[in-house]
């Protein structure tokens, strides 16, 4: 910003046309104000920031920024050529948050304010997600962890010797430890995935093999809710995707589509080529989820029922994993669900 106030000081022959070049080379917007409070020159930041699809220039800074401090720093600037820093939200259709920067300058001998709003909207985003992340991650580690330390506290106390109940301590010693080992492992394999260090190697892989793999490995908890697996995908059906990649995604919807199931229910997988589209679909007959629910399944740690999702098992990250894995991909995951119905959760993913 000083080198705005002493290239604007410094200017005695077209000023008007040298600070417009000036200001619209910069992508932070903009504003030139005069002594009437009046905008005398705006930058095409501040024009698609504030306009509205309406010209900014010549309107009083109070139409387009409604806000006592901003007014007061401006006029402070005019009156006693003072700078200010001060932060802006403003609500429109979405929360936008600002620093602004409001500086005196002199044009003409005539006295004005630059006011300079930097965007920090997404970074007050990023921010507000870093708390909410390391909150759930301490919240959900404290968990299992209390429940670790309270146990060994009895073995020590004694218990050791309690031949008729030290194995069951030592186990829900084992459960809960293996809680935070998984939940460790898919925070790391989400930062890699949304650092951009994961690399995908795309081919034509049998859909239905895989599928009959993961069947295999959860067949045993499928068995303890008597919840049936039904591969609906041709033999010789395939998809273009990294088979790693695919096997873990599948897994966590199969995964879950069986823990959230009725008793006696189905989970049946299928996949359709819908023009340029490759759909592998995995259906549930469980409760459903709410539509309120369904646009955050796939944020990290969101549950839409917590109690189930505790009881149960699992990190609160799968979806998320599952999210990213398929944007790597080019593709989305989707999900379509009614109560008492089940749901259908979709990889779509491009052919070749």
């Amino acid at each position: 910003m000083i080198a705005i106030e002493e290239i604007a000081t410094g200017i005695t022959t077209d000023e008007d046309e040298l600070l417009s070049s000036f200001l619209n080379a910069s992508r932070e917007a903009a504003l030139l104000i005069n002594r009437n409070t009046r905008i005398s020159a705006a930058n095409a930041a501040a024009q698609r920031a504030f306009g509205r699809g309406e010209s900014i220039e010549h309107r009083r800074l109070a139409e387009i920024v409604r806000d006592g401090e901003l007014h007061a720093a401006v006029l402070n600037a005019l009156e006693t050529q003072s700078s200010a820093d001060l932060q802006l939200e403003l609500v429109a259709s979405e929360i936008r948050n600002f620093d602004v920067h409001v500086s005196p300058i002199s044009l003409g001998g005539e006295r004005h304010a630059i006011v300079v709003f930097y965007d920090i909207t997404l970074v007050e985003k990023l921010e507000r997600v870093r708390q909410e992340f390391l909150s759930n991650i301490s919240h959900e580690l404290r968990t299992p962890l209390t429940s670790i330390l309270a146990f060994v506290e009895t073995l020590e106390d004694g218990a050791i010797d309690d031949h008729k109940n030290n194995r069951h301590f030592l186990n829900v010693i084992r459960r809960n430890a293996e809680r935070m080992h998984a939940l460790i492992a898919d925070i790391l394999e989400l930062s890699l995935i949304e650092s951009g260090k994961v690399g995908i190697e795309k081919r034509h892989v049998k859909v239905s093999t895989v599928v009959d793999e993961i069947f295999a490995s959860l067949s045993s908890k499928a068995a303890e809710r008597n919840v049936n697996l039904e591969n609906r995908i041709a033999e010789e059906a395939t998809v273009f995707a990294d088979s790693a990649r695919l096997e873990q995604m599948l897994t966590n919807l199969i995964d879950n589509a069986v823990k959230f199931n009725r008793v006696d229910g189905v989970v049946s997988v299928d996949c359709v080529s819908e023009g340029d589209s490759q759909i592998i679909t995995v259906s549930d007959t469980g409760e459903g989820i709410l539509p309120e629910h369904q646009q955050r399944i796939f944020e990290r740690f969101y549950r839409a029922d917590r109690s189930r999702a505790r009881e149960v098992g699992g990190t609160g990250l799968g979806l998320a994993i599952v999210k990213h894995l398929a944007r790597l991909h080019g593709g989305e995951v989707t999900v379509r669900s009614r109560l008492t119905e089940g749901s259908v959760f979709s990889i779509v993913l491009t052919a070749e």
